[in-house]
């Protein structure tokens, strides 16, 4: 079995048994609270964010869409590993140590959570390292590890907040105002923390520089902590002032600015596609009337519609295995040119170049320009 073969295998069992183990654990946690109507209503409410932040990433994700498997593994290594694993944490800090729960929210919580996530990238890295070809691969896949924790840890505090601590009248009335906070005004806490780790291992896995490789997923995750830290002390500030001063004018903010880099990281990748691919026109790996319905996310998109109106739902689909395989390649190539190509670069290549070539005799394309069409010609070198 080939080695990247059999290191998909080994991750695929490790992350498998983690989400089971990590379900378990959730599942004795969820049950031994005892109010099942409680834990139904959490859960219909932390299912309301999901969809729109899954597909807010998977939106910024177009020119190389990540394997839905990994996608998915992401979300449940959140729901399941990561808050099992920082529960135990935590439950064993305070049994030990018993702090307030200002200190255990503000330094425990945020170290122990944001490690317990990012545990996921870095096993992605070590195992499927060629998933991960820049900034906007990280900031996907912390996305939705994050995705994945507020949504178990969402269910917890709306079930406490219907049953009530003792503190509050419990119920509705307190479960909605917990959803207002945590599902309507900052459903993006989680994924906002973590991808900032995500940042630093696609920095990591685009540079040369050995200290850019191991100083970035470290300062990655000092940030994704120290934000973390911020955000949970805030609620002890002031009488929660301080979660509102730094909700309007911190955690906002920094929110556009993420979004703003993520937008104009995917803006540098369609301009990176495209230098690449040109290359690989000259080698004779992609023909130049094909590159332009590659490069640009509208020109793809006409493509398709083309080829389903010419020649059927098929045909848009060999359009659309056709711009994946050859975005796959172009970003392959990048890595080449820029010197930090894997060690199977060759290997992977050719296989990209001879499905390209597979699919070409079916591929309806819109008509291309004065030139005709030239033959490919060569192989990987």
């Amino acid at each position: 079995m080939p080695v990247r073969r059999r290191h998909s295998v080994a991750f695929t069992v490790l992350v498998a048994v983690a989400v089971l183990l990590g379900a378990g654990v959730m599942a004795v946690v969820l049950l031994g609270a005892g109010a099942p109507g409680a834990i139904a209503i959490g859960v219909l409410l932390a299912a309301v964010p999901v969809g729109p932040l899954v597909a807010s990433f998977m939106w910024l994700d177009r020119y190389e869409p990540e394997p839905r498997g990994l996608l998915l593994a992401g979300l449940a290594w959140g729901a399941f590993v990561a808050t099992s694993v920082a529960l135990i944490f935590q439950v064993v800090d305070a049994v030990l140590f018993g702090r307030p729960e200002s200190v255990s929210a503000a330094l425990v919580a945020p170290f122990t959570e944001e490690a317990a996530k990012g545990l996921f990238i870095l096993l992605l890295v070590w195992f499927r390292r060629h998933e991960i070809d820049g900034v906007l691969d990280g900031v996907v896949y912390a996305g939705m590890v994050g995705i994945g924790f507020a949504f178990t840890e969402n269910i917890l505090y709306y079930a406490a907040a219907y049953v009530g601590d003792g503190t509050g009248p419990g119920g509705l009335e307190e479960t909605t105002a917990t959803f207002v906070v945590r599902g309507i005004f900052s459903p993006f806490a989680h994924p906002f923390f973590t991808v900032f780790l995500g940042i630093g291992v696609g920095l990591a896995c685009y540079s040369r520089s050995r200290a850019v490789r191991f100083g970035a997923p470290v300062l990655g995750y000092a940030v994704a902590v120290a934000t973390h830290a911020l955000w949970n002390g805030s609620v002890f500030w002031a009488d929660g002032a301080g979660f509102l001063l730094t909700y309007v004018f911190l955690m906002v903010p920094a929110f556009f600015v993420v979004v703003a880099l993520a937008l104009w990281v995917r803006r540098r990748e369609g301009q990176m596609l495209t230098r690449s691919l040109a290359d690989c026109v000259r080698r004779g790996f992609v023909l130049p009337h094909e590159v332009p319905w590659l490069v640009r996310l509208p020109a793809r998109y006409a493509a398709r519609r083309h080829a389903r109106a010419v020649a059927g739902a098929q045909a848009a689909e060999t359009v659309a295995e056709f711009q994946a395989t050859a975005t796959e390649l172009g970003f392959l190539h990048d890595r080449y040119l820029r010197g930090v190509a894997p060690a199977d670069f060759a290997a992977r290549g050719q296989e990209l170049v001879d499905r390209l070539r597979a699919l070409r005799p079916a591929l309806v394309l819109p008509a291309p320009g004065p030139g005709g069409v030239p033959q490919p010609a060569g192989g990987i070198r």
